[in-house]
């Protein structure tokens, strides 16, 4: 039986600031851009959540909600520092590490002998010496597999510690929401509820036939994760599958020549980025608008390689779905992968 701990650093941009300016610690403080700039939030402490400010928030959204909010921008060198400092933890137990951001990871620790070979201490361990060192709080999760491990890490935030053993998975998964399966978004869930599914024990009485018919080879997943299925290993080098460059506007652009003559400057940012990365091998291209509503396209054409003259005609697609002004505009390259050997048909996607 694998065991996979999900170490997760609570609110960790602010927990940072907080740290190195203890006048922050009590008030609500959020990191992010500027309202001015049209921002978002990257991250936030406690005192503020309990305004109902959250990550990925427009910081002028923030601010009507608490405007006594103190919002500073981002420090990334400084952040980068404390997560290597947190990082470097993680490898002192296992070599099987992988960083899903500065702030969390997934450790292997099956193998780990260290502290009688129990999960639970090398999760208490990994806290103790977090704080002790960088003086941050984490929150760990311990299960035999990764979803369960990453829902388990958020069960009692903040410095919390949650453990799910082999004898407790079927109980804990047949409880649990389907919108905290692994893969499940906004879109997949609305189907899910529209199918009067809103627990694994409700999904479990779905045969897996219907359930491929309904969501496709993700039905293979839904029918596992319902039943505490989960056999992703613990990757240590993770692999790069898109490049990208987008902008958030200052000003909305007002219409589709408006998004034409922004469009240039996106490729140059993306060309430069795919020569950083020595010209990796692509196998499609996509632009991604937001609209002054905050929908959400992304639009794609598979097998291709970069052009300008594509992207344009995908941006022409895309902004047909909103004809509005655009907030954000984004051009990207999916990267080619050694099992990607088939070409894949026009397609696109939209929230």
């Amino acid at each position: 039986m694998r065991k996979i701990l999900h170490a997760d650093c609570d609110c960790f941009y602010a927990a940072v600031e907080m740290r190195d300016d203890p006048r922050l610690r009590d008030i609500p403080l959020a990191i992010g851009g500027s309202a001015e700039r049209r921002g978002v939030v990257a991250t936030c402490n406690y005192p503020a959540r309990r305004y109902g400010i959250r990550s990925a928030m427009p910081t002028a959204h923030a601010l009507r909600l608490c405007p006594g909010l103190t919002v500073l921008p981002p420090d990334f060198p400084r952040y980068r520092a404390v997560s290597e400092q947190i990082q470097a933890i993680f490898h002192e137990l296992t070599p099987l590490v992988e960083p899903l951001s500065l702030d969390e990871a997934f450790l292997d620790v099956s193998g780990v002998t260290r502290f009688k070979g129990s999960a639970t201490w090398m999760a208490r361990w990994i806290k103790q010496e977090a704080i002790r060192r960088t003086g941050i709080t984490v929150s760990v999760g311990v299960a035999p597999s990764k979803f369960l491990a990453k829902i388990a890490s958020d069960w009692d935030k903040p410095d919390g510690l949650h453990v799910i053993t082999p004898e407790e998975v079927d109980t804990f998964v047949a409880s649990l929401p389907v919108n905290k399966l692994h893969g499940v978004g906004p879109a997949n869930a609305a189907k899910l509820e529209a199918m009067n599914i809103r627990t694994c024990t409700d999904l479990r009485q779905w045969p897996l036939d219907t359930l491929l018919e309904r969501f496709g080879k993700f039905g293979h997943r839904l029918y596992g994760l319902a039943r505490g299925i989960d056999e992703r290993p613990v990757k240590v080098e993770r692999e790069r599958k898109s490049v990208s460059a987008e902008n958030t506007f200052h000003q909305d652009l007002p219409d589709l020549d408006a998004c034409r003559a922004a469009l240039p400057a996106l490729i140059a940012r993306l060309d430069e980025r795919l020569d950083r990365h020595g010209r990796p091998r692509v196998r499609g291209l996509f632009v991604k608008v937001r609209f002054n509503d905050f929908t959400l396209t992304t639009l794609e054409y598979a097998g291709w390689q970069p052009d300008p003259a594509r992207f344009l005609l995908l941006l022409e697609e895309a902004w047909a779905r909103g004809t509005r002004p655009v907030r954000l505009l984004g051009v990207g390259v999916r990267l080619a992968t050694p099992d990607s050997t088939r070409q894949l048909d026009l397609f696109g996607e939209s929230d």
